[in-house]
């Protein structure tokens, strides 16, 4: 098995290589890997101490933050190494000053692995939520270099879980700990006859909790809103903006709408401006205008959405009529707001737990669109009462960081 997964991940690397010549973002993936060990061995000596974290793409490096920003401060003297696999999160945080290094990280060949291993030397390892590279938990394991998995999930449908799953188990014995967001993924892993495994909760809510304590103040935002009820619509794809449009074009109330699609290229969103009936402005047309006249505001940047929740009496975030589902809620909900997503959301935890106390509505179609929002907008008690249980729910699951810091400094002195 252990060929046969080399042989697909050689043919991976040819076929990348291929499809990089008509596909801008597999080009920075491609282009983004050749310099990684140049890189590292001009920023890390041998004599260097060095922690290595593992995120696969943005929403992982979010995730795991909180403990890169701990483990910082607890080990000031040792570099900190990040590694990406996807530009989506490479690209929008290689310039983070968490970090001392910051790459990508080569693709699982034995050859990679071993070379990686031997320039970065780390102490600690930390594979944030998923992502299970076999050399690269081969190469750990046999240098028995302490590796963690933190914020964990583990689902029946994983390959761990299937009868010919063994070569996949295998390597699992890597992991010194399990740390997991749940009681689910708990039982899963214990169902191995793994035994290092422990409930600590999802670090994102040590994230999104920190936001409070920042200065989230956008003047521009701030003009627009002009003390108006305001909506804000974050990460939404195509479909939630079919029936976003329909809904703002035929609004009769005075509310605001503040929209920060997923995608931001050019011709998408001078597609989606061109669809709205009502005065629309973009960020990067922002200059010198008079914001309070308008009823909608396109954001179309990156970076500024999570202090745009904080000047909205409602949110609704996308993802939710796509696959796997809705995107981030924890930002929005930090601020005591309510939230309306779609259908689409059972594989976020943290999303159902949401729905299920009623701090969060789920929408299928555009009448059940229409009556979310018109309750929230008309009835301030049932808005501040929904905002309530969204704020309570984050406060209440925060602390992920600081038991697994815990834990990881028992084990190193013990």
């Amino acid at each position: 098995m252990h060929f046969l997964y080399n042989l697909i991940i050689q043919i991976t690397q040819f076929l990348v290589k291929i499809i990089a010549l008509f596909s801008p973002k597999m080009k920075l993936f491609v282009d983004g890997r050749k310099d990684v060990f140049t890189i590292l061995m001009q920023k890390i000596d041998s004599k260097d101490q060095t922690i290595w974290f593992h995120a696969a793409s943005l929403g992982e490096y979010e995730q795991g933050l909180p403990v890169i920003e701990k483990i910082k401060e607890k080990y000031p003297n040792h570099k900190i190494i990040i590694t990406f696999f996807s530009p989506s999160g490479y690209e929008v945080r290689k310039n983070n000053t968490v970090a001392d290094v910051t790459v990508y990280l080569p693709l699982d060949t034995p050859k990679n692995a071993k070379q990686f291993l031997k320039l970065v030397h780390p102490e600690l390892v930390f594979f944030i939520k998923y992502e299970f590279w076999i050399n690269y938990l081969d190469q750990l394991q046999k240098q028995n270099i302490p590796t963690y998995l933190i914020s964990g999930i583990f689902r029946e449908k994983q390959l761990f879980f299937k009868w010919y799953g063994g070569f996949y188990r295998k390597a699992l014995n890597t992991f010194t700990h399990f740390f997991v967001q749940n009681e689910n993924s708990e039982k899963l892993i214990k169902q191995l006859g793994k035994t290092n495994v422990t409930v600590s909760g999802d670090t994102r809510f040590d994230r999104v909790v920190t936001i409070l304590e920042k200065d989230n103040t956008l003047d521009f935002i701030s003009e627009f809103k002009n003390n108006k009820t305001t909506i804000v619509i974050g990460s939404s794809w195509p479909k939630d903006e079919t029936l976003l449009v329909d809904y703002i074009n035929s609004n009769p109330q005075e509310v605001k709408f503040i929209i920060a699609p997923h995608n931001i290229k050019p011709e998408q969103i001078q597609q989606l401006q061109n669809s709205f009936t009502k005065e629309t402005v973009l960020f990067s047309e922002k200059e010198n205008k008079d914001l309070s006249q308008y009823k909608v505001f396109i954001i179309d940047t990156i970076g500024i959405l999570t202090k745009i929740y904080s000047y909205g009496d409602i949110a609704y975030v996308g993802g939710g009529f796509g696959n796997p589902g809705v995107h981030n809620l924890l930002e929005p909900a930090t601020f005591g707001i309510p939230i309306v997503i779609g259908p689409n959301f059972s594989h976020f935890d943290e999303a159902t737990k949401l729905v299920n106390s009623k701090g969060c509505l789920s929408i299928k179609n555009l009448k059940e669109l229409e009556s979310a929002f018109s309750i929230l907008i008309q009835n301030t008690e049932i808005r501040h009462q929904k905002g309530k249980i969204c704020s309570e729910f984050v406060q209440k699951n925060k602390g992920a960081t600081d038991y697994i810091l815990a834990q990881i400094t028992h084990k190193k002195s013990s």
